[in-house]
């Protein structure tokens, strides 16, 4: 019902993948280099960054990891090593710059998580948690290998900020709204989400100890 033309879902997912992969390439390739990490090293943390949401979303649906699928994906993490490597003055000037390519990693990962599991005929709240893990996990795996706390756990909003993305997906898909005006919706949530949690310092209640 909701996917008429699935030549041109196919299309957007595959863009939504791609250009995801570039900005969590670049957002973990930058991490590793505060890090002090040689060029592989650094790669190494990029391609993790940038697969490692999909590749855990693939396997839970059961189907080929999206990476597998074409060498692209090899080919954009190399694209923005180099990009890292010849602009990295330039990159440092942006002092925001590792959260701009971080946020629009988890928006467009997480509608294509979402699109790929209703693509595989799983209901929309699956397709939620699906896109949140799309989004979330390659930071997760980053922190870990760059042995820091996970964003996810602590910090501003992040995760949620997927979760209310694809609230939005499945209200407007409800209601019919036209796919690509759906996708956009989400993505600009989302990035609003992140920016509002991150300059006003929003962030979840903690949990406290019994001590």
């Amino acid at each position: 019902m909701f996917y008429q033309d699935p030549d041109f879902v196919h299309s957007i997912q595959q863009i939504l993948e791609f250009v995801g992969t570039l900005a969590f390439a670049i957002s973990g390739i930058r991490h590793a280099a505060s890090k002090q990490f040689d060029w592989f090293g650094g790669f190494v943390c990029g391609f993790a960054v940038a697969i490692g949401g999909g590749t855990i979303r693939d396997v839970m649906l059961g189907v080929t990891p999206f990476w597998m699928t074409s060498a692209l994906y090899i080919g954009c993490t190399f694209f923005a090593q180099a990009l890292v490597i010849l602009f990295a003055k330039s990159l440092k000037r942006l002092d925001n710059a590792w959260f701009v390519f971080d946020t629009l990693g988890l928006a467009l990962f997480t509608i294509a998580g979402i699109q790929k599991t209703l693509q595989c005929g799983h209901p929309m709240w699956v397709a939620i948690i699906m896109g949140c893990i799309t989004g979330a996990a390659g930071g997760v795996i980053r922190d870990i290998l760059l042995n820091k706390e996970p964003v996810i756990f602590q910090k501003e909003i992040y995760a949620m900020a997927s979760v209310a993305g694809g609230c939005l997906y499945w209200l407007m898909v409800g209601v019919n709204i036209n796919i690509a005006v759906t996708a956009v919706s989400t993505f600009l949530l989302i990035c609003l989400i992140r920016y509002l949690a991150v300059k006003y310092h929003i962030s979840l209640p903690k949990l406290k100890s019994e001590e």
